[in-house]
């Protein structure tokens, strides 16, 4: 499959949350149920070991049991399609370990490699770059802007110029959840001249405005003008048939270049939405638990469990989930769920 082409055509990839049992494993049959609500709701592709998956998988050995379910539910699920949906594998640890994880990935039938450099949070630009060209010799790669606040760390438009370098390259996820920094990588890759480098919003603060908004630079004495095509975003993970049809909404007003005030609102609404699920109140401490708890009261999960006992809902943050869906019910795909939901979960 061209992962590049893909991409390009603009998709919404929801980030898989974990579904733990009471033993803190992998609960197969809502891990697959997830993965069957998600391509139900018209998910372009999955991403599987990313931050919504908990990092702490590596450390749990979920990593690679977690990666095989996922690409034999996802075979399944694609087979008989034209294309299938795109899936992408977090990649993270230092360079033997992330390679090692393409490696598995690719075995898998991962078609790219979200690149955390969380664990290189201390090396110089040249050193980041060296690792992302090792992990590109074994899957493409997609760079990953990971906001500081959860775990990631300031990546100058100086590192995403050279990070353009790399053929490998195929997308970038932008997600620092700052407005200057967003724009300072869209700039970056517009000075290299890099138009085959598709930009994804991680931006879940800012979702509808990255995917409606045109970015625009002088660039070798003309004007440049990119767009994020689609999402790759924790946020997608619930709720998420709307969030596609959220997504094709977007994507029609951006092709027409007239945006109904209406969509605008929406912008507000979706970040106000976003604020209680991911915990903002409380410096996104229960973003992960917010996912759990969304996908709890659907029926998709049967607790909140993340693999630290200690991380769960902010002070208040059931509450403002209470608020929000309560508030914009548009937005939110309770009928849909349970109309799906037993056959998701059957089997």
């Amino acid at each position: 499959m061209d992962v590049r082409a893909s991409l390009a055509a603009g998709l919404a990839i929801p980030a898989l949350p974990l579904a733990l049992d009471g033993r803190r494993g992998i609960d197969a049959r809502r891990q697959r149920a997830l993965l069957r609500y998600y391509a139900a709701a018209g998910a372009g592709g999955i991403a599987v070991g990313v931050h919504t998956t908990q990092f702490a998988i590596r450390g749990a050995g979920l990593y690679a049991p977690l990666l095989e379910l996922a690409a034999g539910e996802m075979a399944r699920l694609d087979a008989g399609r034209d294309r299938p949906r795109v899936r992408v594998a977090g990649i993270c640890g230092r360079t033997a370990a992330a390679v090692g994880e393409a490696e598995m990935a690719r075995r898998e039938g991962f078609h790219a490699g979200l690149l955390s450099l969380a664990d290189l949070a201390a090396e110089p630009e040249d050193a980041l770059v060296a690792h992302a060209r090792a992990v590109g010799e074994v899957l493409p790669v997609i760079g990953f802007y990971l906001q500081p606040d959860v775990g990631g760390r300031v990546l100058p438009g100086s590192f995403w110029r050279q990070l353009a370098g790399l053929p490998s390259l195929v997308a970038v996820k932008v997600a620092p959840f700052n407005r200057y920094r967003t724009l300072e990588v869209v700039r970056a890759l517009v000075d290299t001249g890099r138009d085959d480098v598709v930009i994804y919003t991680g931006n879940d603060d800012h979702i509808v405005l990255d995917l409606l908004t045109p970015f625009r630079f002088a660039a070798a004495g003309r004007t440049v003008e990119r767009r994020m095509t689609g999402g790759l975003l924790g946020h997608w993970a619930v709720w998420t048939s709307r969030a596609v049809e959220l997504h094709a909404a977007c994507r029609a007003a951006a092709a027409t270049g007239a945006v109904p005030a209406d969509l605008l609102a929406r912008a507000n609404e979706v970040t106000d939405m976003n604020a209680a699920v991911f915990d903002a109140a409380n410096g996104f401490r229960g973003c992960i638990a917010g996912i759990h708890e969304v996908l709890r009261r659907q029926g998709l999960l049967d607790s909140i469990r993340c693999l630290d006992p200690a991380e769960t809902l902010g002070p208040g943050q059931a509450a403002e989930l209470d608020r929000v869906t309560t508030a914009y019910p548009h937005l939110v795909d309770d009928d849909f769920v349970a109309a799906g939901r037993d056959g998701w979960l059957a089997g």
